[in-house]
C-alpha cells in the first residue's frame, strides 16, 4: 500500500488552531511575559525615543562639505609607489593614475592599463593624455617630483 501525500494550499488545520489559541490569550500570554522580565517585554516592543538634545551640542558631519569646498586637486606619488590625483581640501583619492615600480634596472612608471596588469584602467580621456608617460624612466636625471609635476602640467591641474 503507498500513501500519498500532497501539499495543499495555505496552512495545515494544526497551525490555524495554533494561531487562535495564541490570539485569544495574547493578554494572558503578554502579562506572563512582563510578570516573568520585570516589564522589559513591554517596554522592548515600544518603538524607541529620539535623542533629545537637551544640553547635548549636536553635529552633522555629513552636512554640507561636499557644497561648501572647492576642489583643489593636484597629483600625489604615495608611499606605496601609487600615482593619484587627490583632492586638496578634503584629501581623497579623485583618480588612481599608475604605479611607480622596478623595473629592469630602474624604476619606471607604469600606467593603470590592462596592459601593464591593474584592473581597473584609466578611461579614454585621461590615458590619452598620458599615453607616453607609460614606463617612463624614474632616477637622477627625472625624479618623483618632476614625473608628479609633469602629469599634473599634462592634465591641467597646476
Amino acid at each position: 500500500m503507498v500513501d500519498i501525500i500532497s501539499k495543499r494550499d495555505g496552512p495545515r488545520r494544526e497551525d490555524v488552531a495554533a494561531r487562535r489559541l495564541i490570539d485569544q490569550n495574547r493578554p494572558i500570554i503578554e502579562g506572563l511575559a512582563n510578570q516573568l522580565s520585570g516589564g522589559n517585554y513591554s517596554r522592548m516592543r515600544q518603538p524607541p525615543k529620539p535623542p533629545q538634545p537637551d544640553g547635548f551640542i549636536l553635529h552633522d558631519l555629513g552636512a554640507g562639505t561636499a557644497a561648501e569646498t572647492e576642489h583643489r586637486p593636484y597629483v600625489r606619488i604615495s608611499m606605496n609607489n601609487r600615482v593619484v590625483v587627490v583632492d586638496g581640501a578634503t584629501n581623497k583619492q579623485l583618480s588612481f593614475l599608475g604605479e611607480v615600480r622596478d623595473g629592469p634596472g630602474e624604476r619606471q612608471f607604469l600606467l593603470a592599463t590592462r596592459e601593464n596588469k591593474f584592473f581597473s584602467p584609466l578611461d579614454d580621456e585621461l590615458s590619452q593624455k598620458l599615453v607616453d608617460m607609460d614606463h617612463r624612466a624614474i632616477g637622477a636625471d627625472f625624479t618623483e617630483e618632476d614625473l608628479a609635476a609633469e602629469i599634473g602640467k599634462r592634465l591641467g591641474l597646476e
